[in-house]
């Protein structure tokens, strides 16, 4: 037996350190080749890393929310043969720690071979060589069908004395226990055996039921029970960086907010026609790539809005090109992609790449140069858009514009009273570079395209 080192990769892009924001793998655990053992990450990119080799985990060098320098020593492997640990004998070697396990992380953006430049000769024995260890870590719940995590949670959730198995360590039953465990929608990984060698028994399961039907009982009858229960959440990965950004941006920014009450009846009645029209053919639109167009237009006449402050170097670029971020929501958080020359596009094409753009995201696929470089934002939270917001400048672009959800509201037109569609934009701008009456009339620029949407299409 021998032992294998695998270092914290080189992502490129001259990044010397990177942060570890979750562990896949445990001490004692085994892995095989390819299998992911962490996931690390730089800016807003999350990067798993594999492993190159089969074997056993002794040793992990990090704790979650932990930031390490490439090349340092991420996880220590037992495997069959020699093993590289004698290519790194002469180096400095960081000490290997237990590492705190995280929920929840951002989907990855790419896979890295560890250890791939320095270690490629001894990984090729070592994978060739090594026998077929046990499945990965928590790979027997994937079966699992979908009313069993809901009994899982009743059981476990309120107070059940029964905890579920370590990861990796598989639950020992007689195919009769496990067929009625399938049916009665029961996960065999958090019932606690009695039987020889911790086998479940068919008492086992009785026992796990009556103990769940006792804490959803006691849930019931405790809705106004008091609670003393605490908990600390690491701020690591993702929500650190949308942190610092957010601090980062409230410190250096002094915001200028602008709200300003647009009547998109026709907008909206134009939205319809055209989907009634070639929504087939080209594809459902949503408000966005009028929004984004209206955006485009009026900034044309104020180009000191497109731009980035480097309040450093005491510098305003002003682009000719309007790269617009898009605030989107992810289950990781919020992050911005970044729709690139939007005044080249038709609404159906700006409306697919927005689409694209927020699907990839969310499924933690965009690639880095999609999720920076905007010189100015659009952000929507559609109907959860309230009335009025303060968006946050996305440091270092100048402007922020905060579209509201959209309302039928009876207004004075003609001195009769009518339903009308209303709806709010808030806007955040850096009163540093940009002067309060150039918002307004940005603003209301952009509200005279809203509100007559013909002119969207006149130069």
């Amino acid at each position: 037996m021998g032992i294998h080192i695998i270092k914290m990769p080189d992502i490129g892009e001259g990044i010397a350190e990177v942060e570890l924001v979750e562990w896949h793998v445990s001490e004692g655990d085994s892995v095989v080749e390819d299998q992911v053992l962490a996931d690390v990450m730089t800016d807003k990119a999350t990067v798993q890393v594999p492993s190159p080799v089969h074997g056993k985990v002794l040793g992990l060098g990090g704790k979650v929310g932990e930031v390490m320098a490439v090349g340092s020593e991420l996880v220590r492997l037992e495997v069959e043969g020699q093993g590289n640990e004698h290519l790194h004998s002469g180096k400095s070697k960081r000490p290997v720690a237990s590492a705190a396990t995280a929920s929840g992380s951002a989907s990855s953006e790419h896979a890295v071979r560890a250890g791939q430049a320095d270690d490629s000769t001894s990984s090729k024995d070592a994978g060739s060589s090594a026998s077929a260890p046990a499945a990965p870590s928590g790979a027997n719940h994937s079966s699992a069908a979908p009313n069993a995590r809901v009994a899982t949670t009743s059981a476990t959730a309120h107070g059940s004395s029964m905890a579920a198995r370590p990861d990796g360590e598989k639950p020992l039953a007689s195919p009769a226990v496990r067929k009625r465990a399938w049916d009665l929608g029961i996960e065999l990984q958090y019932v606690a055996g009695s039987g020889a060698a911790g086998q479940i028994t068919h008492g086992d399961l009785d026992l796990y039921i009556e103990q769940g039907v006792k804490a959803n009982a006691t849930a019931r009858s405790s809705a106004y029970a008091r609670r003393d229960d605490e908990q600390d959440v690491p701020v690591v990965g993702l929500r650190r960086r949308i942190a610092e950004k957010m601090q980062e941006s409230k410190r250096r920014i002094p915001h200028f907010s602008y709200v300003e009450e647009v009547d998109v009846t026709e907008l909206e009645a134009l939205r319809q026609k055209l989907n009634a029209q070639w929504g087939a053919e080209r594809g459902k639109l949503t408000l966005l790539p009028l929004l984004a167009r209206a955006v485009i237009n009026a900034l044309r006449e104020f180009p000191q809005i497109n731009a980035r402050y480097d309040d450093e170097a005491g510098v305003v670029k002003r682009y000719g090109a309007v790269h617009l971020g898009v605030a989107a929501q992810t289950a990781a958080g919020l992050m911005v992609p970044v729709v690139r020359h939007a005044e080249a596009l038709d609404l159906w094409a700006c409306g697919a790449e927005i689409t694209r753009l927020a699907e990839a995201t969310r499924a933690g696929k965009a690639a880095r140069d999609e999720l920076s470089g905007s010189t100015i934002t659009l952000s929507s939270l559609g109907p959860l858009g309230g009335i009025v917001s303060t968006p946050v400048i996305n440091h270092p672009e100048v402007a922020i514009v905060g579209v509201n959800r959209m309302v039928e509201r009876p207004m004075i037109v003609g001195g009769a009273v009518v339903a009308r569609k209303m709806m709010n934009l808030s806007s955040s701008f850096d009163h540093r570079v940009v002067d309060g009456m150039d918002a307004a009339q940005f603003i209301q620029r952009v509200r005279g395209y809203l509100e007559c949407p013909a002119m969207l299409f006149i130069e």
